[in-house]
């Protein structure tokens, strides 16, 4: 006889726990599962001595019932229960009552599951929440349902990403961005066809796991303006999608829609990146909110002084246990799911250095938590990104813990890339080796190893870092004290908004220097969201508090941000389409083809590159071979000239038959100022060419 399979599960309820038959959980599925005919519920906690499930009714204060635990549903230190008869799963919002010695583990407290899928008390960005709930941030169940039909990651080669930074809210919200629900995943993707049309192939979002936007918010005292905590930066739950950046957050769908921006992504060929937080959580010091991690095991979840107070690597009161055992199987859970339910395709780490620390801050040559994310099979494919530094000082960017997997935001390209345009002295050499994908750093790996950047959400934006020698962060109401003081930027002889013509001018030729640096740089490029607009931020360099048009992405056009838009995308374009610029790896000077090398460097005279003090000129040619029939070459010539005199400067050779296109001039008017891919005109002088002042030429060439 064949026993049918629903009557050979094991999933009848053996208890009743105030009138709710249940059963002991499976402790091997964290948080809140669905299984057959009930939810399983699971929380791992070595402090307390008792656990309580609480259930609510959405949107209603007090529970409608409290399940105590009993100690036999407890293995090692994780309680678990399986509940039946649950009624209206969409409507049901859960949480844990713990209670032990700890004095952070008391049952007056109701605290979040760790695990949450998704998260609700802030559905609806800036709507004021009940502030005498103490129960502000309620756990929800997410259905796995959503429908991925034949969804494929692009998995492009690392090499050859061109990553976009950019805000969920912020890219969409300003009123001119025409999308049905502006500020929302579902408003980004209407935007795709942009990011398809500027040539980007990654878009990276700043953090989208559930942040409180009312965490410190305040009034501007001056303006009346309501501050928040846009970026995102202190993170409330790891597993649950910020439901504010829904436009179906307040029904419960945010993750349907967050699935849905990344399905669309990849069918245009983009991948997308997140942007992370294991540094800290938004429960900060003592004197922060208890949330969850803190009321189940503090000293297991921060690192603790032996004082008992928390370390604070991260500059905001708390410091994640990374290299905790505990805290890494998180970590690793957390990432594998992105990758698996929402199709995530990398990760960028916010102050990694943090991961690289022991339990007691001391750095670590080999952090355990880092080696397991490089190996992980579930986490093979993606791109791992590291901010290598932290709050405390630990800089490890080239020395950052790699093994073979890591790239890293590249701060000495940002740097030497803004020194070299502003014409600093003694930085041509300096540029050279932070060019060609900072093989000093990066020896024996690939130049993607460097993530190249000139601006990201910290710091001035690419308009304002040419038009603003100092930051300028009054609205921020800390008195122009917070923000960095080390841009390395220049306003070409006016502070901020200027009706100069020849200042204009200047900084829009900067503007271009820059991009074209970037992008013909080997290593990753990454464009900050509204730079190809030439958007501005009013002179702020840390815009962290503001949901208003300061951090908007403005849609409205004109002639700046029309030329620069059509400058970058046709930058993408050239970067992709000349292997000579992304090339795999660091060049080595051999020859592609009988007295032409991979590499050559130059100066006036060709061949004769000038790496003294007083140099501003970089000129470097570029040569690697085509798909195709064996023999044809790629050639790419860049000159940069940052001194504020023109410069006459000798071309190096090309075998007979090949002959320089123009490829991109920043010293033009547009149109003038770039070409699309395959309308290059002929150089009319193939000998040598003029770099004017403080401009960028590019020449490229097809030896068959």
């Amino acid at each position: 006889m064949t026993i049918p399979l629903i009557d050979r599960i094991d999933s009848y309820p053996t208890h009743k726990i105030s009138g709710f038959p249940v059963r002991h959980g499976n402790p091997l599925l964290p948080g809140a599962t669905f299984t057959h005919g009930g939810v399983n519920f699971s929380v791992s906690s070595e402090n307390a001595t008792s656990i309580s499930l609480v259930l609510f009714k959405r949107g209603e204060r007090e529970p409608y019932a409290e399940l105590p635990l009993p100690d036999t549903f407890r293995t090692g230190h994780i309680w678990s229960v399986t509940v039946y008869d649950l009624d209206n799963l969409d409507d049901l919002e859960y949480g844990f009552r713990a209670g032990g010695p700890d004095p952070n583990c008391s049952p007056d407290r109701i605290l979040s599951d760790p695990y949450a899928k998704l998260v609700s008390g802030r559905e609806v960005w800036g709507q004021d929440p009940d502030w005498s709930d103490p129960y502000q941030h309620r756990s929800r169940l997410m259905f796995h349902d959503f429908h991925w039909g034949d969804d494929t990651p692009p998995r492009i080669p690392r090499e050859q990403l061109i990553i976009y930074e950019a805000h969920v809210r912020g890219f969409t919200r300003h009123p001119s961005s025409g999308v049905s629900a502006p500020g929302t995943y579902a408003g980004l993707r209407e935007k795709i066809p942009y990011l398809k049309s500027i040539g980007v192939n990654a878009l990276e979002l700043m953090p989208i796991f559930e942040f409180d936007e009312f965490e410190n918010s305040r009034v501007n005292q001056e303006t009346g303006e309501r501050l928040y905590n846009f970026w995102g930066y202190s993170t409330v739950s790891f597993y649950a999608p910020k439901a504010g950046y829904a436009a179906s957050g307040r029904y419960g769908m945010a993750g349907d829609e967050l699935k849905a921006l990344v399905r669309e992504c990849h069918a245009n060929g983009i991948e997308v990146i997140l942007d992370v937080v294991f540094n800290h959580t938004a429960e900060g010091n003592h004197e922060g909110p208890t949330i969850s991690f803190k009321g189940l095991d503090n000293d297991v979840w921060y690192m603790m002084t032996p004082e008992g107070y928390y370390y604070n690597f991260s500059g905001t009161g708390n410091t994640m246990n990374c290299n905790h055992p505990v805290v890494r199987e998180f970590v690793l859970d957390c990432l594998r799911y992105w990758v698996v339910e929402y199709h995530i395709d990398g990760f960028r780490f916010d102050l990694a250095a943090i991961m690289t620390r022991d339990v007691d801050g001391t750095p670590l040559p080999n952090p355990p938590l880092l080696q397991e994310l490089a190996y992980d099979p579930l986490l093979r494919g993606c791109i791992l990104i590291a901010e290598a530094w932290d709050a405390a000082g630990l800089y490890e960017v080239g020395s950052f813990p790699n093994y073979h997997r890591w790239s890293e935001w590249n701060g000495r390209y940002r740097d030497t890339v803004r020194r070299f345009v502003k014409g600093d002295p003694g930085m041509a050499g300096e540029m050279a080796t932070r060019y060609v994908g900072s093989p000093d750093m990066y020896a024996g790996r690939s130049p993607a190893a460097s993530i190249n950047f000139i601006t990201a959400h910290d710091g001035f934006t690419l308009h304002d870092l040419v038009s603003y020698n100092d930051k300028h962060n009054e609205a921020n109401g800390e008195g122009n004290r917070d923000g960095g003081n080390d841009d390395n930027s220049w306003n070409c002889g006016a502070e901020g908004p200027t009706d100069d013509p020849e200042i204009g001018e200047l900084r829009r030729r900067q503007m271009k220097n820059l991009l074209t640096l970037l992008m013909t740089s080997q290593g990753i490029p990454m464009i900050l969201a509204g730079d190809e607009r030439a958007r501005t931020q009013w002179g702020n360099n840390n815009a962290y508090c503001h949901d208003s048009e300061l951090s908007w992405v403005d849609w409205s056009g004109g002639d700046l941000a029309e030329e620069m838009t059509r400058f970058t995308s046709h930058l993408t374009r050239l970067r992709s389409a000349h292997p000579a610029v992304h090339a795999l790896e660091h060049p080595t000077g051999r020859e592609v083809l009988p007295g032409l090398p991979e590499i050559s460097w130059h100066g006036v005279a060709a061949y004769s590159p000038d790496w003294s003090q007083e140099s501003r000129l970089l000129a470097v040619m570029r040569c690697a071979p085509l798909e195709g029939p064996e023999g044809d070459v790629d050639c790419v010539y860049v000159a940069s000239n940052a001194h504020w005199e023109g410069r006459e400067v000798e071309l190096p050779w090309l075998p007979e038959g090949a002959l320089w296109r123009v490829a991109a001039d920043t010293s033009a008017a547009a149109p003038g100022d770039v070409f699309p891919i395959g309308e290059e005109p002929i150089l009319g002088d193939q000998r040598s060419i003029r770099v004017n002042a403080r401009s960028t030429v590019v020449l490229c060439s097809r030896i068959s």
